[in-house]
């Protein structure tokens, strides 16, 4: 009886000393850990703590604008106006063509020397944020803006590295589709986004199409390989509805376990590549039939 009650004191110890602990994370970080995210798309998901965008927090990303914009899309969609801060080269109609909401989407391409200020202003109306540093930020500058991000609940995306970024999603592995041996129409472009955060002991990967051939990003199917960490390779299939959902697993090399999504998008791509075909066709007739 003295055996229960003493494990069972410590067990309540233990527990106190956890959310003793976990209060003090959350006082340090001025942020609670199991807060609501700004929800992205469903690629994200795996790749962001939470599933998602966490208010307060800043996100280190590699150098690509289809990133960005994937990532700024769906709160866009839902209603967050999202700011881009020194990026001249974002174009509104890849903006818009990836998903971005241009209604709600605010462009500061030259914001000059005083860019961490302007940054810090639009962080206290926009709830997503995005800044490419042209120069090294000091520690002290880095604070005063962690602080206004946790005040004012607004995610940075910083093209860059950042300090005590919540992750840093880097994008590898390009490989183009829709190109021929001099012909052809660039369709899509699959990466591997690996995403790296302190809460988790090792990195995560997706294999992606950003963007895919109708502009949109969606997570490769119907198979992937990840690779183990002290073990044999071993090749993983999944496959995905329209919402990024896992719907079934099974061996990449087994035909017969394609699913309708996967026929219809290769009948979509025969039909779209027939088309651009017959409209080469009638420009050349169109050229003959004006020079005579």
């Amino acid at each position: 009886m003295r055996a229960i009650v003493r494990n069972e004191a410590l067990q309540q110890e233990q527990g106190d000393e956890v959310l003793r602990l976990r209060a003090q994370l959350e006082r340090v970080q001025g942020r609670r850990l199991d807060a609501p995210v700004l929800p992205t798309h469903p690629a994200f998901a795996a790749l962001l703590p939470g599933g998602g965008l966490r208010p307060g927090a800043a996100y280190s990303l590699a150098r690509s604008m289809s990133l960005l914009l994937a990532l700024m899309a769906r709160p866009s969609q839902e209603g967050s106006w999202c700011a881009a801060v020194g990026m001249p080269e974002l174009g509104a109609e890849a903006a818009e063509s990836i998903g971005v909401d241009l209604a709600r989407l605010v462009l500061v391409p030259d914001p000059g020397p005083r860019w961490l200020a302007v940054t810090a202003t639009i962080a206290e109306v926009a709830p997503v944020v995005a800044v490419r540093p042209p120069t090294r930020v000091a520690d002290g500058q880095v604070a005063r803006l962690a602080a206004r991000l946790r005040d004012r609940g607004t995610v940075l995306l910083v093209q860059g590295p950042w300090p005590q970024a919540e992750a840093t999603l880097d994008v590898g592995d390009p490989e183009w589709s829709g190109v021929g041996r001099g012909h052809g129409y660039v369709a899509g472009r699959a990466v591997t986004v690996r995403s790296s955060s302190r809460r988790w002991p090792r990195a995560k990967r997706e294999r992606m199409l950003l963007p895919g051939p109708d502009g949109q990003v969606a997570l490769v199917a119907p198979s992937v390989v990840e690779l183990v960490e002290g073990s044999n390779p071993s090749v993983v299939e999944r496959h995905f509805d329209s919402r990024g959902a896992l719907a079934q697993r099974g061996s990449p090399r087994d035909e017969t376990l394609r699913t309708a999504e996967d026929h219809e998008y290769e009948e979509l791509q025969r039909l779209e590549a027939e088309e651009r075909h017959r409209e080469r066709l009638r420009t050349a007739r169109r050229v003959l039939e004006a020079v005579g």
